[in-house]
C-alpha cells in the first residue's frame, strides 16, 4: 500500500468518525453525517480526498459486512407483534413509492432499468435507524413502534430480494425464455442451498464446536467472516450480488446456534468492524460520486424524485393501512416513521452506478433524497405522534410488562412487594447473600453484575416494561439505565438519586437515559434502609381530594416538616405503580408511603 493511500484512509476515517459523532450528537444516525462529509472533502467540494483502489476494495468488503450485521440484527419474531399492520404498511410503503419513482425516471427519458434502480432505493425505509428514534421520542411501547419495525424489515428484505432477481439481468441482452429459466434455477438453487446450511449445517457446526469446548472468539469470528464471504461469492457466482448472500448469513447467525455470550460478542465484533471501521468509508466515497451540479441541470428531476419519495411513502401507508382497522390517523404517522432511507438505499443504488445502470446524477439525487427523508423522521412521527396523544388515539402496545429491580436492599423489597401484588418483579444484585435474602421472602432474584448483558438476558429483561435502579450508587444507577435503555430498549426507567453521592449522581443527567427520578425527589436511601431493617418505620396510605403532581405533592408533604418516602401510587383499579417524578395523582387515587 503506498502512502499516498494510506494518507487517504486516514483522512477519510478521521472525517467519517468525527461527521458520524456530530450528527448522532444532534440525534440523527451516523450515515448522514457521513455522507455529507463525502460531498464536502471529494471531488464536488474541497477535492481533499479521490477514489482509489485500496478505498474501494476496502469499502466493498465493508458492505458486505454491514448486511451481514444487517442481517443478524433482524429478528423475524418481531413480524407476529404487528403482523397485519405491519405487512400492509410494509406493501404500500413499498409499491407505491416504487411505482412513482419508476415512472418519474421513464416519463424524464430514463431506461426502464434505471427506473426499477429509483424504484427500489425510493422504496426501502431504514431498518437500522428506527429503534434508536423510536426510544427517543418514547414511543417503543406503542403499536406504531412495533408496525414500524415490523414494516421496515419487510420493505427492507422485499427491496433486496427484488434487487437479487434485476441484478441476475443486468448483464444479459436480449434474453429468451430458456436464459430466463436458467436463471430462476440458479436463484432457486441459491436460496435452497443457502436456507439448508443455515438451518440445519451451521447449527451442527455450532454444537461440534462446543463439544471440542471451542471458545476462542477469534476462531468464530473467522469461521463466520469465511460463511459470509463464502455466501456472499456463491451468491455472484449464480448472478446475484454478493451483498444477498451476506445478509442471509447473517440472517442465520441467530441465538442458538452458537453459545450465547459467543454470539454476542461476535455481534459486537461484527459491528464494530462493519460500522466502526469499513461501512463509513463505503458511505464517505460514496459521497465522492455526488455531483452538486444537479442542483442547476437537474433541479426538476431532483425535486420529482424526493416529492415522490415523501409522497409515495406516506400516501402509500395511509392507503394499505386502512384495512388494518387501525385509522388512516396512525397509518398517517406509521408513514413518517418509515419515510426516513438508510444503508441499504445507499447500497443499491451505489451498485446501480458502479454497473452503469444509473448515472451520476441519479446517484446523487438518491443521496440527497436519502438525507432529506431520513432528517424528516424525528420531526414528523413527532408531529404526527402528538396529534395522537391529543386525540387519546395512541395506543400502547402492552407485550411488555413487570418491573426488574436493581438492587434487592430492603427498601426495593417493599416496594416489590406492593408492586408484585399486580404485576411480576424480578431483583438483580450483585452480592449474594442479600440475593438469597429476597429468595427466602419469595422474591425472585438473579445474582450477577448488571453491567453484564449475560446477567440481563438471565433476568429476560427485554420482556419487561420497567427498570428500576434502587442501589445507593448514583453512579452504577445511571450506568445501569444507560445500559438498558440502549441494548434492550426498556421503555420506562426509574432511577434513585441521592443527595450526597458525587457529581455522578447530578438529576441533570437523566435525560440521557430516558430516565426519571424515584420518589420523585434525591434520596439517601441509607437510613430508610436502616429502618426497615430495625422494623421502625410506619407504613401509611392516603386517598388524594385534590389532582396533582407527584413533585408539588412532595414538596408539599416536606413544607410541612414530614419526613416520609413515598412507594407507591394506586389507581382506581387497586393497581400500583411506582412514585416517580412527572406523573401525576388524581382525585381518589392513594399515596402509599413509609415514616
Amino acid at each position: 500500500m503506498e502512502g499516498f493511500d494510506i494518507l487517504n484512509l486516514f483522512i477519510v476515517l478521521l472525517a467519517a468518525w468525527g461527521a458520524g459523532a456530530l450528527t448522532k450528537r444532534i440525534g440523527y444516525p451516523a450515515i448522514l453525517g457521513e455522507l455529507l462529509i463525502g460531498v464536502i472533502i471529494g471531488p464536488s467540494l474541497l477535492g481533499l480526498v479521490e477514489t482509489s483502489s485500496t478505498l474501494v476494495i476496502i469499502s466493498e468488503a465493508g458492505v458486505i459486512l454491514l448486511m451481514a450485521y444487517i442481517g443478524m440484527e433482524i429478528n423475524f419474531k418481531d413480524l407476529g407483534k404487528a403482523s397485519w399492520a405491519g405487512l400492509l404498511a410494509a406493501i404500500g410503503g413499498f409499491v407505491v413509492p416504487f411505482a412513482l419513482g419508476y415512472y418519474v425516471v421513464t416519463l424524464t427519458g430514463g431506461t426502464s432499468m434505471a427506473g426499477l434502480f429509483v424504484g427500489i432505493a425510493v422504496g426501502v425505509t431504514s431498518l437500522a435507524t428506527k429503534s434508536r428514534i423510536l426510544v427517543d421520542l418514547g414511543l417503543l411501547d406503542t403499536r406504531i413502534a412495533y408496525v414500524l419495525m415490523a414494516g421496515a424489515l419487510i420493505s427492507d428484505t422485499l427491496a433486496l430480494i427484488i434487487f437479487a432477481g434485476l441484478s441476475s439481468f443486468i448483464d444479459v441482452g436480449a434474453v429468451n425464455m430458456s436464459e430466463i429459466l436458467l436463471i430462476a434455477g440458479k436463484i432457486i438453487v441459491f436460496f435452497l442451498f443457502a436456507t439448508g446450511f443455515g438451518l440445519y449445517i451451521l447449527p451442527r457446526i455450532g454444537k461440534w464446536m462446543a463439544s471440542r469446548n471451542i471458545e476462542n472468539r477469534t476462531t468464530y469470528f473467522t469461521l463466520l467472516l469465511l460463511i459470509v464471504f463464502g455466501l456472499s461469492e456463491l451468491a455472484e457466482l449464480v448472478g446475484l450480488h454478493g451483498i444477498l448472500g451476506a445478509f442471509i448469513a447473517g440472517v442465520f447467525i441467530k441465538d442458538g446456534v452458537f453459545h450465547e455470550k459467543i454470539t454476542k460478542d461476535i455481534t459486537r465484533v461484527f459491528h464494530d468492524v462493519s460500522i466502526g471501521f469499513m461501512a463509513p468509508i463505503f458511505f464517505v466515497t460514496a459521497g465522492f460520486h455526488v455531483t452538486l451540479d444537479v442542483f442547476k441541470t437537474d433541479l426538476e428531476l431532483l425535486l420529482l424524485i424526493v416529492g415522490v419519495a415523501f409522497i409515495g411513502k406516506i400516501l402509500g401507508t395511509v392507503l394499505f393501512y386502512l384495512p388494518s382497522g387501525n385509522g388512516w390517523r396512525e397509518g398517517l404517522a406509521v408513514g413518517t416513521g418509515m419515510n426516513g432511507r438508510g444503508a441499504v438505499e445507499i447500497v443499491i443504488a451505489g451498485i446501480g452506478l458502479q454497473k452503469g445502470i444509473i448515472t451520476q446524477e441519479i446517484f446523487s439525487i438518491l443521496v440527497f433524497m436519502a438525507i432529506l427523508t431520513t432528517l424528516s423522521v424525528p420531526i414528523l412521527l413527532t408531529w404526527t405522534t402528538n396529534w395522537l396523544k391529543k386525540r387519546g388515539e395512541l395506543v400502547k402496545q402492552f407485550s411488555r410488562q413487570g418491573h426488574v429491580i436493581l438492587g434487592a436492599n430492603p427498601v426495593a423489597l417493599l416496594l416489590g412487594k406492593h408492586l408484585s401484588e399486580s404485576n411480576k418483579v424480578v431483583f438483580i444484585d450483585a452480592n449474594k447473600g442479600i440475593c438469597e435474602n429476597a429468595k427466602s421472602k419469595g422474591f425472585e432474584c438473579i445474582h450477577g453484575n448488571i453491567l453484564e448483558e449475560s446477567t440481563l438476558n438471565e433476568a429476560a429483561v427485554k420482556d419487561f416494561r420497567t427498570f428500576i435502579a434502587l442501589t445507593v450508587n448514583n453512579e452504577i444507577n445511571l450506568l445501569a439505565s444507560q445500559f438498558v435503555n440502549d441494548v434492550f430498549f426498556i421503555p420506562e426507567k426509574f432511577v434513585v438519586i441521592s443527595p450526597n453521592n458525587g457529581e455522578g449522581g447530578s438529576i441533570n443527567l437523566l435525560s440521557s437515559v430516558s430516565a426519571s427520578t424515584l420518589f420523585s425527589s434525591k434520596v439517601d436511601l441509607q437510613p430508610w434502609i436502616q429502618k426497615i431493617q430495625d422494623s421502625n418505620y410506619k407504613e401509611v396510605e392516603i386517598i388524594i381530594t385534590k389532582k396533582t403532581g407527584t413533585r408539588q405533592w412532595v414538596k408539599s408533604q416536606f413544607s410541612k416538616n414530614k419526613t416520609l418516602l413515598p412507594l407507591v401510587i394506586v389507581d382506581g383499579a387497586g393497581t400500583k405503580r411506582p412514585f416517580r417524578y412527572n406523573d401525576h395523582i388524581d382525585v381518589d387515587e392513594k399515596v402509599i408511603f413509609i415514616e
